[in-house]
């Protein structure tokens, strides 16, 4: 296996262009990336430059912070799948984790998941590992797990923290064995993408995929 196989080559900055778009769709075709992970307001340019290739195109939903209301975030993901889009991840109500209102993301989350399923789209839930204790991530594992996700993913890349592998580990340990997980934020050459594919994750959300895959080729080991 292949470590470009894992890879959700992304941009994601607030100033992205569409020159910038251009250049990781060209990067991810040529390097055979997983997806390509842009901004909602790029999905169909993104589903344009990468039709006839095997890379899918993935957007973010209540992007960074989470605190979207449930209709905005219900709006966001049916608008992203009008545009064509193939995967979205999804960032949850950290402030609901924080205050301890699980009733509140059970709701959250039985409402975007039917309307996504219908439509056949991979489901991503970004629950920003980093800012989290263990027993909030455990938590979370069992929540999610159970909701009919396709990957749980530890960071936005927006907190102070992004993706371990003490918390790769733990949402192994306690999601089912069908939930993927996919790990991002601060993931920049080879050494540390191993380490987190070793460790579950099946996904790496990471600006550096060309470098990564660079790395892997210089002979520092590797899929």
């Amino acid at each position: 296996m292949h470590v470009n196989q894992f890879i959700d080559h992304t941009i994601l900055k607030p100033t992205t262009l569409i020159s910038d778009i251009e250049k990781v769709c060209a990067e991810a075709i040529e390097y055979e990336f997983a997806a390509v992970c842009v901004p909602p307001n790029f999905v169909k340019k993104a589903k344009e430059l990468t039709k006839d290739s095997t890379v899918k195109v993935a957007t973010v939903i209540g992007f960074p912070f989470g605190y979207s209301a449930i209709e905005a975030k219900l709006a966001e993901s049916l608008l992203a799948i009008v545009d064509g889009v193939d995967e979205l991840d999804i960032v949850i109500n950290i402030s609901a984790i924080k205050n301890n209102d699980w009733e509140y993301l059970a709701n959250e989350i039985n409402h975007l998941i039917p309307v996504i399923k219908q439509n056949n789209r991979v489901v991503k839930i970004i629950i920003e590992s980093g800012i989290l204790t263990d027993d909030e991530i455990i938590k979370c594992c069992q929540l999610y797990g159970a909701a009919g996700i396709d990957y749980l993913k530890t960071s936005t890349g927006y907190a102070e923290k992004g993706a371990s592998v003490h918390a790769v580990e733990l949402f192994r340990k306690n999601l089912p064995t069908h939930v993927q997980i996919k790990a991002s934020g601060g993931i920049r050459d080879f050494a540390f993408a191993k380490e987190l594919v070793d460790a579950g994750a099946t996904r790496l959300g990471c600006s550096a995929g060309v470098a990564i895959v660079k790395g892997a080729d210089a002979g520092t080991g590797g899929y």
